[in-house]
């Protein structure tokens, strides 16, 4: 594998984003969305989903997304920041994750 520990990417991809953009994305531009790892790289996850599902990656974005503030009375606190990685398939490749695989 492309120089990464087999134990390393096991850890990238948290779960797969499920929402109306991500469905909207999937249907529009063939990418698939995944909640990834805080410290993780373009090719790692490519490295990663290429791994677990078995696919051809044509390339990956990555988005930083900020955690929400929320209120507790007076107290005001911050949701945890996270990664979000869209993955562009291949032409003719596709990961469903309704048929678990």
């Amino acid at each position: 594998m492309s120089g990464f520990s087999q134990e390393r990417l096991m850890q990238v991809l948290l779960a797969p984003q499920i929402s109306e953009k991500a469905t909207f994305i999937a249907d529009k531009n063939e990418q698939v969305v995944f909640k990834v790892d805080s410290a993780a790289t373009k090719p790692e996850v490519k490295a990663a989903v290429e791994l677990l599902f078995k696919v051809e990656v044509e390339s990956v974005q990555i988005a930083n997304v900020k955690g929400k503030v929320k209120r507790f009375g007076k107290i005001t606190g911050r949701r945890k920041g996270w990664k979000k990685a869209f993955v562009c398939l291949k032409p003719g490749q596709e990961i469903n994750f309704a048929a678990g695989e």
